[in-house]
């Protein structure tokens, strides 16, 4: 076994220690705790990527008791790439958002704060790795109850109101996965996913069986849908991004709702199996819902009237995007998701951190009438808020371009004449939507105030800031320009999924 097999572990393990010692060290300390331990876990995850890229998968067993006994953490090429591009918006927005940490967090509850930043981080590479969906569901709990101390940290009556509203839906979310779980283990006796996956193949000889496996994932994917913010599911997410401190709505905007679809797309694969849940009806409805999302959540963000808002109800339109793709089927439908899911990360992310910089030199408004010329005021920020427009809207050599295009060649190749053209008309009718609110919106930041000099204001683009904004910038690039690069390790990922 060589050594690198043992990292996975490595990264889990730490980032909980991480968190009760953020509690015991001085403030500071606690901050440069949790930037140290995410660096850590950034370089073990590019060393297990290029291990895996250039031999193949493995499963590390804890404990070394095997199956069915067993806990097992699994870690490919698919898991490392997405793991990167988590850990890297983490890391983005815990250095970048420090400015808002110390303005909008009393100084009593900072090293809460970066314990919890740890229990989140511990949460989403479990997820990432789990083999066993016991643990997933464990870990699920975790990141839902870390997440939800990261919003109401900020102890205003917004963030308290948003945060009791995100833990009762997603709680009622978790409860149903874990009835998934349930089920599950009752039809197979098993929980880790390789011996679940071999027992319902058996199961399934028996077409009596498969009603009851359908109900079964139908339950556990409505819950994980809830999580993520799945129209009609997407209630909770303005309210609780737009109230949030902007590292906490980065987080749970770009990784915690992604870690419950990766999670829910590794159920698919490693659990049922997708030739399997391509003979369900779930895929079908996942579909149609995504293309409502698409739409719909377009809509509320053209009537929102603060830019947080508007930044939030975008996230339902391209979470619709994602699970439209897992509709679509197909390694290639779900390699789009994934393209799709990273790049998203990358770019709401970054919405999330500039948006406060635009409203700090706004007198402390997002409501749209007061951002006018604040991109005069912060031209920095103003040209990043431009960039991750267009990359939203899906403008050529940005992410959100190859993606959409990927989304479309994945409709192609699935053969079904019905699905492309629905796709094609929901990408153009949404890029429409998308360009309406995003252009609207840059134009007003632009546009000179009446009657005002909108002189640039200095002294806030430290290299804290510019930094991790601009290594968001350039990832963003780098899968606009060589989407082949990051589509190739991701198809090389699903081909060593069983």
């Amino acid at each position: 076994m060589s050594a690198v097999w043992n990292l996975p572990l490595f990264m889990i393990v730490p980032s909980l220690f991480c968190g009760a010692l953020c509690l015991l060290l001085p403030k500071k300390a606690a901050y440069g705790a949790v930037v140290t331990l995410l660096s850590v876990l950034t370089v073990f995850d590019l060393i297990v990527l290029r291990y895996t890229a250039e031999n193949n998968s493995f499963t590390y067993s804890m404990g070394e008791f095997p199956a069915p006994w067993g806990n097992e953490i699994r870690a490919g090429v698919l898991e490392c790439v997405v793991l990167f591009i988590f850990l890297v918006v983490i890391l983005c927005s815990v250095i970048a958002g420090y400015r808002y940490l110390q303005m909008h967090i009393e100084e009593s509850k900072h090293n809460l704060f970066c314990s919890l930043l740890s229990l989140s981080t511990a949460a989403v590479v479990s997820l990432v790795f789990t083999n066993d969906i016991f643990t997933g569901y464990v870990f699920l709990e975790i990141l839902t109850l870390a997440s939800c101390g990261l919003l109401v940290v900020k102890q205003t009556g917004k963030t308290t109101l948003a945060g009791v509203r995100y833990m009762v839906l997603n709680l009622f979310g978790s409860g149903l996965f874990l009835l998934g779980v349930v089920m599950l283990y009752g039809f197979s006796g098993h929980l880790l996913m390789v011996p679940l996956r071999e027992t319902i193949s058996v199961l399934t000889l028996d077409p009596q069986t498969l009603p009851s496996l359908v109900f079964a994932i139908g339950v556990l994917t409505i819950g994980l849908a809830i999580k993520s913010g799945l129209f009609p599911f997407h209630s909770w997410m303005p309210d609780t991004y737009g109230w949030a401190t902007p590292t906490t709505a980065s987080l749970m905007s770009s990784v915690v709702s992604k870690a419950y679809i990766f999670l829910l797309i590794k159920v698919y694969w490693r659990v049922i199996g997708i030739d399997l849940f391509e003979q369900m009806p779930i895929g079908q409805i996942l579909f149609f819902l995504g293309i409502a999302g698409a739409i719909i959540g377009s809509v509320y963000a053209i009537k929102a009237t603060d830019l947080n808002r508007m930044v939030a109800y975008s996230s339902a339109a391209q979470i619709g995007y994602i699970f439209m793709s897992l509709g679509i089927g197909g390694t290639a439908g779900y390699a789009a998701a994934i393209f799709h899911l990273i790049g998203h990360s990358l770019t709401k992310s970054l919405l999330f951190l500039v948006t406060p910089r635009l409203q700090e030199v706004s007198g402390g408004s997002l409501r749209f009438k007061d951002l006018m010329g604040s991109a005069q005021r912060d031209r920095v920020s103003g040209f990043l808020f431009l960039f991750a427009s267009l990359s939203m809207v899906g403008f050529p050599a940005l992410a959100g371009f190859s993606s959409k295009l990927l989304i479309t060649e994945a409709a192609f190749d699935s053969g079904n004449t019905a699905t492309l053209i629905l796709v094609v008309l929901t990408l153009a009718v949404s890029t429409v939507l998308n360009a309406l609110y995003f252009i609207r919106t840059v134009l007003r930041i632009y546009a000179r105030t009446p009657g005002k000099k909108d002189r640039p204001v200095r002294g806030m683009h430290t290299p804290g800031y510019l930094i991790p904004a601009f290594v968001l910038v350039g990832l963003n690039l780098f899968l606009g320009l060589l989407p082949t690069i990051t589509s190739g390790l991701i198809w090389q990922g699903f081909s060593m999924l069983p």
